[in-house]
């Protein structure tokens, strides 16, 4: 078999999450994700879900198993200016990121879940 006839796509990053309120305030209210499903074994068990915003996939996790606190994803942005002006105009308590050129030639927008996971939203300068 010859490495042409295999196709990787984008890996979806699992997050470590402890308490689903603060989830969900900060990665629907604050970023503008979607919950796409949640799942739970039973009633009372961790919860598995998958948030989305566009083609943009992340599973967050109250599973001890899955992963550990304090990961760190970037994510690709298109327009970073309008997707940090709209985050700012949200006025979140926890969070009033800022924006960096980079030595690298991108700007970032790096923002810290309530739970210690790095999100770093970014735009390629060289384009």
């Amino acid at each position: 078999m010859s490495t042409s006839q295999i196709t990787m796509k984008n890996p979806t990053s699992i997050l470590r999450i402890f308490d689903e309120e603060k989830a969900k305030e900060f990665y629907l209210t604050f970023l503008g994700f979607k919950v796409d499903w949640e799942h739970r074994f039973e009633e009372n068990f961790p919860l598995y879900m998958q948030v989305s915003y566009g083609d943009c996939i992340i599973h967050l996790s109250e599973h001890h198993g899955d992963c550990c606190p304090g990961g760190a994803i970037r994510i690709e942005t298109e327009n970073l200016e309008l997707f940090h002006s709209k985050l700012l105009s949200k006025n979140y308590k926890y969070a009033r990121p800022g924006i960096e050129t980079t030595p690298w030639h991108t700007r970032e927008v790096s923002i810290r879940d309530p739970f210690g996971n790095r999100i770093i939203f970014f735009e390629n300068l060289q384009h």
